[in-house]
Formats: C-alpha cells, structure tokens, sequence
C-alpha cells in the first residue's frame, strides 16, 4: 500500500463518525447482551475492538496527541481499557455450584456461563467445604458468613482459609464466594446387593430459612433402578428466631421421610431401609454451602490502566492550568 492510501485509510479509521457508529454497535451489544438468553461476548466485543482500532488510528493520525505526553499517556490508557474489556468478554466465567460439608469441589459446576475463549482449568482447582458459621440479626437479617475451607498450594501444603460473600477463595484466577443459598443435606450411605463398595451421598434440600416451610426435594438413586424417591426433613424447634438474634445450626432433634412409592419410611441417623439393589442407610444430617465462581484475569489489569488514565489526565490539566497564572 502506497503511503498516501495509508495515510488515507488512517484517517478514515480516526474518523469521529466511525467512533459514533462503534458506540451505537457496542450500545446495541449491550441491549442483545441484557435481553438475550445467548452469550453475547461477540456482540461487546467486536465494538469494542473497532473503537481501539478507531483510537489507534486517531493517536497515529493526530500529532497533537504525540506532542503532549500526559495526552498520549490517556489515551494509550483508553485504549488499554478498551482492548482489556474486549478481552475480559471473550475469556470470562461465571459459575454456580454447591458443596455439602466435607464435600470437594473437583472442577464441576450446576451453572456456567463463559466466554468463547476461556481457557477452562478448573480441572485444577480443588478444595473442601468444612462448614460454615452465619448470624442473623433480629428480623431475619443474614449478616457475614464464614465459611471454612481447605485446598493444596501449589507447593502441595494443605492450607485452610475462611472465605465469605465479599473474601474469595482464589484459585488458579477463579474466585469462589459464598452465597446466600445454603441449607441442609440428609447424607446416605447405599450398599449395592452385589456387594460392591458403599457408596457416601447426599440431598440438598432447599435452601434454608427462605425455604423454611418447604424442606423436601424429590431425587434419584443412582444404582437402584428407582427413577423416583421424596424426602422431607422434619423438626419442631426454631432455628432463625425473626424476635431475636440467631445462628445458622442444624435441629437438635430431627427425623427424615422417606417415601418410595406408595412406601413411607421415618429414620434416624443409623437406620437403613432394604431397596431393590441394596441398602440406603441414613447417616445423618450436614449443610450445604451455594458458591458464585468468577473468572476474569483482566481486573487487576483494568484497575492500573484506570489509575493511569485518571493520572494523565490530572497531569495535563496541571500542566494546563499552572503555565497561567491564576489571578488573571
């Protein structure tokens, strides 16, 4: 290409009317990304890269930016920030997940929602839920959760850590926070009739005190050939008392329903019931602990060029106000 046709062309990607055009894109980007059911990483961004190449050109186009180096400094930061966004769409993750007491999280999530790029290495994160402590104020007021966990550092020592809505547990760039979905998880052990080894699971009832009044959920067996089994945790006392404070705790005395078919069972921790295929023992109640998963490895990244660009600014306008003096 002749330099003149690049000079040209530069221009025209500098272009305040292209930037109108990208911001109009990037806005209905952001209306398909708020009312679309479908990931919409493509649709931000695409305008997004056009606005950086818009302000490339422009920067490569305008001496005025390279003559003044706080402006040069902005607008290299704008255009960091512009790019890190595009980039933090393509590789984001969001997530769901839920872990019973003493459970280990090993990489599979109940939700996910990611970017078209996102490098997928929770094959490597793993730690262990061990429980959690949270107070409620008067009126049902949920205050900060401490949920206790442990993983293995990269050295390979088990380390522990207390993680709640706003302290992540960070691993390998993933956050896990803990999240107002909690509740109870009735444990099973089922001894296959073949003899083969037992197996430990558990039910996550639904979440609890927002779903006080309705603790059952219908679940499957894995191994059993039963497609179908309700059950339903059942205890007089109150736990979370709107009169006064409280503390999230499991019952002090509890009994399970069990209904398999027409068939209704009541256990205690220890008692087990003959199904076809094996032997369901009821071990005993645990809690369960919701997570929100977050992935973008841009944050870090968006907040220097951020502080840049809010310093270049303040450095120009400095520099614009100080060559004057101000009792003019």
């Amino acid at each position: 290409m002749q330099p003149s046709a690049l000079i040209r062309l530069c221009r025209a990607l500098a272009s305040l009317k292209l930037t109108l055009v990208a911001l109009l894109l990037f806005a209905g980007g952001v209306l398909y990304a708020y009312w679309s059911a479908q990931p919409a990483a493509f649709a931000l961004a695409a305008p997004l890269g056009l606005l950086a190449l818009n302000l490339l050109a422009a920067l490569a186009s305008n001496p005025a930016f390279r003559q003044q180096t706080p402006l040069l400094v902005f607008h290299l930061s704008l255009l960091a920030i512009v790019l890190l966004v595009a980039a933090g769409q393509l590789t984001y993750l969001k997530g769901k997940l839920e872990l019973a007491q003493g459970e280990e999280f090993a990489g599979v999530l109940t939700e996910t929602e990611a970017g078209p790029w996102h490098p997928f290495r929770l094959d490597k994160v793993h730690f262990v839920n061990h429980g959690f402590d949270i107070a409620y104020a008067p009126g049902v007021m949920r205050q900060r959760t401490y949920n206790r966990v442990s993983y293995t550092d990269e050295a390979g020592t088990v380390r522990q850590a207390e993680i709640g809505d706003t302290t992540p547990l960070v691993l390998a760039g993933y956050r896990f926070y803990t999240t107002p979905n909690k509740g109870y998880a009735p444990a099973f052990y089922w001894h296959p009739s073949g003899g083969g080894a037992p197996a430990l699971g558990t039910v996550h009832l639904p979440s609890y005190p927002a779903n006080e009044y309705r603790q059952s959920q219908e679940w499957q067996l894995p191994g059993s050939g039963i497609n179908k089994m309700w059950t339903q945790l059942s205890f007089d006392e109150t736990i979370i008392d709107p009169e006064r404070p409280s503390e999230f705790r499991l019952p002090k005395q509890h009994k399970l329903v069990l209904r398999v078919g027409d068939v209704r069972h009541e256990l205690q921790p220890g008692q087990a019931i003959d199904l076809p295929g094996g032997m369901l023992v009821y071990f005993g109640l645990l809690t369960w602990m919701g997570y929100a998963v977050f992935y973008d490895w841009t944050i870090h990244w968006l907040l220097a060029a951020s502080v840049t660009a809010v310093l270049a600014l303040g450095w120009h306008f400095w520099r614009k106000f100080a060559a004057k003096p101000w009792d003019n």
